[in-house]
């Protein structure tokens, strides 16, 4: 396991060198189109977490957690923070989990709703940004709705499969 990357590299100019292609053009190539393509991807990425952090910093996420609270009985309170910003930033919600396990410890309920979540739900908008602008799509709006529902029952099935069903 240990050689698969040197492998993998030494395929690509063996196959590279049968064809004869310039392997060196052909990496440079390839970066100038990557660079090309993060440039693109920079500023909604850049939107994106700026807004996730500054949700999470402001208190705002907290205000949506209270104002959502009757709706939301089933969910844990304290798993309620990840479930908003995991759709938004992965390392906001890799932050929640890490806070959450050291409180609530990673065999209870709380513990195992966050990991479960936290590996059964996306970051959707970063992805959507991410995708969209890399790829210049037009009709963008049509996905969030359904990436958003993919994000609820992920979340959803973590509370009913751990509170509920114990497993």
């Amino acid at each position: 396991m240990t050689y698969a990357i040197p492998a993998i590299i030494a395929a690509i100019l063996i196959i590279a060198l049968v064809k004869k292609q310039n392997t060196y053009d052909l990496f440079i190539s390839g970066a100038a189109d990557g660079m090309k393509i993060a440039a693109n991807i920079f500023p909604p990425l850049l939107a994106a977490l700026t807004a996730a952090y500054m949700l999470r910093a402001s208190g705002t996420l907290d205000l949506i957690i209270n104002l959502l609270a009757p709706v939301t009985r089933l969910i844990p309170a304290e798993v309620m923070p990840l479930a908003l910003l995991r759709p938004v930033s992965g390392s906001g919600a890799l932050g929640l989990l890490t806070d959450i396990l050291k409180t609530h410890g990673a065999d209870g309920d709380i513990g195992r709703i966050a990991s479960v979540i936290m590996g059964s739900t996306e970051t959707t908008l970063y992805c959507l940004c991410v995708y969209f602008a890399g790829t210049r799509a037009k009709h963008t709006l049509r996905a969030l709705p359904f990436a958003a529902v993919g994000d609820i029952v992920g979340i959803l099935m973590a509370v009913i499969l751990i509170k509920l069903l114990n497993f």
